[in-house]
């Protein structure tokens, strides 16, 4: 990965408004390069609030349900690795509970799995 685009989504990582998380997620989430989307993914975790959380739980090809093992599982590893789990376990409740994709609300369950036996 460039130099110059991970400074970038280091930044918007730090950065705590709304928009640094709606760039992260059209720019990164969607980027064709694997390495990218990764470390775009760990940033929007490490975020740790509820719509940075929400675009690598509920969405379809990003976060823990890219179709990249690589990525997911990273994005898997990231949220294992929280300190405080309590926004994610609510909005895996919520996958489980209300999204409308099969996949997603089976991959919902697996990591929310881990997260249990992770304790």
């Amino acid at each position: 990965m460039d130099k110059k685009v991970e400074k970038i989504i280091d930044a918007l990582e730090k950065h705590e408004d709304a928009e640094s998380i709606a760039v992260l997620e059209e720019l990164g989430t969607n980027s064709p390069d694997n390495d990218v989307r990764e470390r775009t993914s760990k940033a929007l975790v490490r975020k740790n609030v509820h719509d940075s959380l929400k675009v690598v739980i509920i969405n379809k090809g990003k976060g823990i349900n890219d179709l990249s093992p690589v990525v997911a599982m990273s994005t898997v590893n990231e949220i294992l690795a929280l300190e405080d789990k309590t926004e994610v376990v609510k909005i895996l409740d919520d996958t489980i509970n209300l999204n409308d994709i099969e996949e997603v609300r089976e991959n919902a369950i697996s990591v929310k799995s881990l997260l249990t036996l992770s304790e």
